[in-house]
């Protein structure tokens, strides 16, 4: 069974190619297209989709406020945040929004066929290092918006290992790298890493990692 993908994005010829690239991936499909975030919500209904493809610079509504609408739904689809520049504010504020990474807009089909199937699985869609550099940059002291941690109670239910394990996820160690460092099994970080997200309530790790810049539990 095919992934479904709508593409949002305010470019014509973006979303052409997007669709020409993805029409030769195995396994996906685009079933819709967006113009506008105010469109989303109207295409989901009419095409319903699996995963996506947002950009967060859009007139009238923006990515970020498309992509708050789209998770309010009973049954969300996962969101990718497409942007034209690394290291985008915009891309941000739209994992706190409920996306579930970004991609950039130049990206090798390769990756991008990769990223939707990641999302679809529930995995993380975005490199560690590239997690790690995009959260630690704007949730460093200077970003006077995140300088506060926010509520930390959801802390409090990770066990010490939970907690060890989220801080090497926000530091952008892959499941490979955590196990090795611990010197445990894949499988039994795998174990901890699901734990971490049904305890904070988050979708994937990249959510995960959010919390823990918000929380404070990463400087």
């Amino acid at each position: 069974m095919s992934i479904r993908v709508l593409l949002v994005d305010d470019q014509e010829m973006i979303r052409m190619g997007f669709r020409m690239v993805l029409g030769t991936a195995e396994g996906i499909e685009v079933v819709g297209e967006a113009s506008d975030g105010d469109e989303v919500l109207d295409v989901l209904a009419e095409h319903p989709a699996d995963v996506v493809l947002m950009d967060v610079r859009m007139p009238r509504i923006d990515g970020i406020k498309a992509t708050r609408r789209v998770m309010a739904l009973e049954d969300p689809p996962h969101v990718l945040v497409l942007t034209t520049f690394d290291l985008d504010e915009y891309a941000y504020e739209a994992l706190r929004a409920g996306a579930s990474g970004f991609l950039l807009k130049d990206a090798p089909l390769e990756e991008v066929a990769a990223a939707i199937r990641h999302v679809h699985d529930g995995d993380a869609v975005v490199a560690p290092s590239t997690t790690r550099r995009l959260l630690s940059h704007f949730a460093a002291p200077e970003a006077s918006s995140l300088a506060a941690p926010t509520n930390t109670a959801p802390l409090e239910l990770l066990t010490p290992r939970e907690r060890e394990i989220l801080i090497l996820m926000a530091q952008g160690m892959s499941n490979a790298e955590i196990a090795a460092d611990l010197v445990v099994s894949s499988t039994t970080v795998k174990t901890h890493v699901g734990n971490v997200l049904t305890k904070l309530n988050v979708r994937d790790r990249v959510q995960a990692v959010v919390v823990a810049y918000e929380t404070g539990l990463m400087a």
